[in-house]
């Protein structure tokens, strides 16, 4: 009974998400990828906004954003922004829930993410409804309503005033034999312009 309760959540939560994307489907979105990790603290100030061609770094390979890199993010609206960082990967997360776990096939990616408001307007957003992973084969996998034994969920309904932070888990459901390659992640559900981008 616990299981089918678990199903009934997530197939709400769905409509939900579908409704989240009815609405925001006129804005055209996801047409630039920020791959260029922010300089570090250590970093010499005023070099963010440059962007060296690829073919002048012949020494070494282009830098994007990795695990433990923070992207500088923007949302629809003028003063909405966020620094979102993927803190940690777990690959085959193990559930904290005895009574649910993946598909036969399938297998579960933990992706803790830490989101910063650096704008000027409260962000407010289900940020898991703007994350997806993509395998080495270009196939682009989406969130599941799970907990894992890693640590806390990130919420569903995250609300965040400016300067504040949240940090939480995010899971994805892949087939087992998917090597996973990049996770993305917008603001306002993944209908933003910007979409961020990190290699795994």
């Amino acid at each position: 009974m616990f299981h089918h309760t678990r199903i009934r959540l997530a197939a709400t939560a769905a409509v939900a998400v579908a409704a989240i994307g009815l609405t925001a489907c006129g804005t055209g979105s996801g047409d630039e990828i920020v791959d260029k990790p922010k300089a570090k603290a250590s970093a010499t100030a005023g070099s963010g906004d440059e962007q060296e061609p690829a073919a002048e770094q012949s020494s070494a390979a282009p830098e994007v954003a990795k695990v433990g890199d923070t992207l500088a993010l923007k949302g629809m609206e003028a003063g909405s922004e966020l620094d979102a960082t993927v803190v940690k990967v777990v690959d085959n997360a193990k559930s904290s829930d005895e009574f649910f776990a993946p598909e036969d096939g399938k297998r579960w990616i933990g992706v803790q993410f830490q989101l910063v408001n650096t704008g000027t307007k409260v962000y407010s957003d289900a940020p898991a409804n703007g994350a997806k992973i993509a395998d080495d084969q270009g196939q682009q996998f989406g969130t599941v309503l799970a907990d894992i034994t890693a640590g806390p969920s990130m919420s569903t309904d995250v609300r965040l005033k400016p300067g504040a932070k949240t940090l939480g888990w995010v899971v994805f459901e892949v087939p087992k034999a998917s090597k996973a390659a990049t996770v993305t992640f917008g603001m306002d559900s993944g209908f933003a312009e910007q979409i961020g981008e990190w290699k795994l």
